[in-house]
């Protein structure tokens, strides 16, 4: 329960490579801790907290997620943005702020999350384009990948394509679209020539579900997907994990009303 009377909304990007995930941890950089340092020295000796609504693991970056910001005063946020966005150096941006109720749940207004992740075949792959690209020798062609990609559309227990918990009470999620596709503009000209996209939209995902899932979508055959969200309570051997550099937190919607 927040006790300080004002709240602020952010939208925020960032440059996962940087960090060693969103939530702060002891010796490490990461988006919060950052987040934390230059607050404070922006605010003085102002005191705030604020809240994530996405934790995103080491090396993922962000597009478009969101930040809630709780303070004792009203600020003029507004005015303080590009002040602020100079201390975070670039690979933090705060995109845009709005004031909303302190009762406002950010965790709980989350509509809808997509995540895509950028990949590529190794040959010629140039070491610039890893800030983005996953290098990665998957083996099924496009249509293989998009048929794949179907599979996992409804709502199922994706035990068997996440990292278990022992505290998770449900594996249940539910998975909106999934599309694969060819990049046609790509962001660097150091892409390679042959760049695909996998985005899976859902409302939220467990950890590393969404890895595991762009793994069997690039080696595996529908069979081997059926089975395991047929059965997920099996002793399935671990569904490898893709890299985290390829994924992006593509978009975040919220209900505001």
């Amino acid at each position: 329960m927040q006790h300080k009377p004002f709240s602020y909304l952010f939208s925020i990007s960032y440059f996962g490579a940087r960090f060693k995930g969103w939530a702060k941890q002891p010796e490490q950089s990461t988006v919060e801790g950052k987040l934390e340092r230059v607050l404070r020295f922006v605010l003085e000796d102002r005191s705030f907290t604020l809240i994530g609504s996405s934790r995103t693991d080491s090396g993922v970056s962000c597009r478009k997620g969101y930040l809630q910001l709780f303070v004792e005063e009203a600020i003029a946020f507004e005015e303080l943005l590009s002040t602020i966005n100079v201390h975070l150096g670039g690979e933090i941006r705060l995109d845009t702020v709005q004031e909303v109720p302190r009762d406002f749940n950010l965790i709980q207004s989350v509509q809808q999350k997509a995540y895509r992740y950028f990949f590529a075949q190794p040959e010629g792959f140039h070491p610039f384009a890893s800030s983005f690209i996953a290098s990665v020798p998957f083996a099924n062609s496009l249509a293989q990948m998009q048929e794949n990609g179907q599979l996992f559309v409804g709502r199922y227990n994706f035990k068997a394509f996440c990292q278990p918990s022992a505290t998770k009470l449900s594996y249940e999620r539910e998975v909106e679209s999934v599309s694969v596709f060819e990049v046609i503009d790509s962001p660097s000209i150091y892409s390679p020539a042959q760049v695909f996209g996998v985005e899976v939209v859902g409302k939220g995902f467990l950890h590393h579900q969404v890895r595991k899932m762009v793994y069997a979508i690039w080696n595996w055959n529908p069979a081997q997907i059926q089975e395991r969200l047929e059965r997920p309570e099996e002793a399935w051997p671990s569904v490898p994990t893709a890299p985290a550099q390829g994924l992006v937190l593509w978009d975040t919607v919220l209900k505001l009303e």
